[in-house]
């Protein structure tokens, strides 16, 4: 897998600016999620495709679709046990399957009738869902939201031994780009190529709650 990647300044030119959106690089078989290990399981799993090892099937698990809140989150590879930036090839049709599946972290009155059907919800699904800020190169948010998945269960199993395309150990490039963090405006800085990725109907988009944006 290569990424295909774009200087940072033409793309948050076309970006949207607020709300809820899934940003994500994509194509019509595969889109690539971000994952940041401690080296004795990120070189693993580059090195064979799949996880194993010490990487853990019985924590939950978050992937991040978002290039820019992966480098919030991990410090642009600088976090203890987070210094290696994984860009993971994931079947489409499986990414979607983990949509259809969310529960928010959070208790929603417009998803669940009372606290007490979101708990159980919670703790029946493998798959969380969680809107946070989304943050430019610098670190400081914005008003757009991005989208993190955390696994655990049945579907961290299914994400990392049947849909899995690729593993690609990216902490070279995040360190080449985190060279130009310090530049006013980022003139210099390439990130990966991402656009909002289209979610397959109204009721997954209702589950979602991309229903009015945030």
């Amino acid at each position: 897998m290569t990424l295909i990647t774009e200087r940072y300044q033409a793309q948050v030119a076309r970006w949207p600016r607020a709300g809820r959106h899934i940003l994500a690089q994509f194509d019509s078989d595969s889109i690539v999620v971000y994952q940041a290990y401690r080296p004795s399981i990120g070189r693993l799993a580059a090195e064979h495709g799949s996880f194993g090892g010490e990487f853990s099937f019985t924590r939950m698990s978050w992937i991040k679709p978002n290039f820019l809140w992966m480098m919030y989150r991990c410090g642009w590879g600088t976090k203890a046990d987070q210094e290696v930036v994984l860009a993971i090839r994931l079947r489409r049709a499986g990414f979607d399957e983990l949509l259809a599946q969310t529960v928010p972290s959070r208790f929603d009155p417009a998803l669940y009738a009372t606290p007490e059907e979101f708990r159980a919800a919670l703790e029946q699904s493998s798959v969380r869902l969680q809107w946070d800020p989304d943050h430019d190169p610098s670190g400081a948010p914005v008003e757009r939201h991005a989208v993190q998945l955390g696994l655990r269960g049945e579907a961290l199993r299914r994400y990392a031994r049947e849909w899995i395309h690729d593993v690609q150990d990216i902490s070279a490039f995040v360190a080449e780009q985190r060279a130009y963090l310090d530049e006013p405006g980022w003139p210099r800085l390439v990130t990966p190529r991402e656009q909002v990725y289209p979610v397959i109907g109204p009721a997954v988009a209702w589950r979602l709650g991309l229903g009015g944006g945030e």
